[in-house]
């Protein structure tokens, strides 16, 4: 049984001395005391890293302008129908869905989106060939984000 007099005593050391977190043991006992959040709850929050500022004159920041490569003019372009990750083959060691130049029919899929664990099939809503493949394996893409072009 651990002695409450002992634990009072190491919580005001652990006050007076600025200590984050304390653990002691005796025998098969021991008593840990941390300050604010658990020791382990602080590892599994994830640490945002800051890039450092840096000054731009007016005349280096870019504006946004659209993608004029002839690959993106020519052809209908298909958009992801939502939020996830891409990939470009069912598994990383199999062949890609499509390749640039491959005709392709409408339902023929095109890539997986996995979202929340779930593996989505994307599939063609048009014939045609590919002409561009505009993300690649591994991306994260956004809603509406253009991910092929077929002509």
């Amino acid at each position: 049984m651990v002695d409450i007099r002992k634990v009072k005593k190491l919580i005001e050391l652990l006050e007076e001395s600025g200590i984050a977190e304390i653990e002691i043991k005796e025998g098969e006992e021991s008593v840990r005391i941390s300050r604010g959040t658990p020791a382990g709850m602080q590892m599994l929050q994830p640490v945002a890293q800051v890039a450092p500022a840096i000054p731009v004159a007016p005349a280096q920041i870019a504006t946004p302008q659209e993608d004029t490569t002839p690959q993106a003019l020519e052809g209908q372009q298909i958009n992801a129908p939502m939020v996830g990750t891409y990939y470009g083959a069912p598994s990383p060691d199999s062949n890609d869905f499509v390749k640039l130049g491959q005709t392709i029919k409408v339902g023929d899929t095109l890539c997986i989106i996995e979202a929340m664990k779930i593996m989505n099939p994307i599939e063609s809503d048009r014939a045609g060939t590919v002409t561009a493949i505009l993300v690649e394996n591994g991306q994260p893409v956004e809603f509406e984000q253009p991910l092929f072009t077929i002509s």
